[in-house]
């Protein structure tokens, strides 16, 4: 996107227009007087969306899977980074804003509840505090993850969809590009997203940390 992403569609109060900026100003402002001296690993070169790779050729190219029908969001899996955590649904907030999950709990994502399930066809959106006052938090390192490594969706009717990460980009706040992050690729994806890039006390985190997935199996 050429546009600010910040300025008009964040006006018009739209959940994926929004989505980023609350994770910032939720997330960025809290982190102050943590001492984490390197900061959240960021995502490496190999693993932009522009990089070919083998495995996540596959994974865009695999035989399409059945979307599922709608079912809320329970608990997310991470294996590579060891991430195992639940998920509470994430609304608005009083200003219309979509509210970040509680950050006093370190180990908890957050889901937006108005949004797409985990495995329906559309983009499953789930956001989570890289840091708190006491130190890393549920995602800190999600800017580790590799091509090819999955993510799997615990959802309330008991079934699971695994997705394959197929890149993991950071974006600066100022040029978030949200229709590209959010918008309907035709498949079940998933996005996990925290705060990223470069970090200072006056303006929070520069960006934001963006992992996309496509819907690989359901059991």
């Amino acid at each position: 996107m050429g546009k600010n992403h910040y300025a008009p569609e964040s006006r018009m109060r739209s959940p994926w227009g929004v989505l980023a900026l609350v994770m910032l100003t939720g997330i960025a402002l809290i982190r102050n007087g943590v001492d984490v001296p390197l900061g959240p690993p960021q995502p490496a070169a190999a693993a932009g969306l522009g990089k070919p790779d083998p495995a996540a050729a596959a994974a865009r190219t695999a035989a399409i899977v059945k979307p599922l029908p709608y079912a809320p969001m329970a608990r997310v899996r991470i294996p590579a980074i060891k991430v195992d955590t639940p998920v509470v649904d994430v609304g608005l907030d009083a200003d219309g804003w979509i509210a970040a999950p509680p950050p006093r709990d370190p180990n908890l994502a957050g889901w937006y509840q108005n949004g797409v399930a985990p495995g329906q066809r559309g983009t499953t959106v789930v956001v989570g505090h890289v840091d708190n006052q006491a130190g890393p938090a549920v995602f800190f390192a999600l800017g580790s993850l590799e091509k090819g490594q999955r993510i799997e969706v615990t959802r309330l009717d008991g079934r699971t969809a695994v997705f394959v990460i197929y890149g993991v980009e950071v974006f600066a706040k100022d040029d978030f590009p949200g229709a590209r992050v959010y918008g309907d690729t035709g498949h079940a994806e998933l996005r996990v997203i925290t705060c990223g890039g470069g970090y200072s006390k006056a303006g929070g985190y520069a960006g934001n940390v963006v992992v996309f997935a496509r819907l690989a199996e359901t059991r």
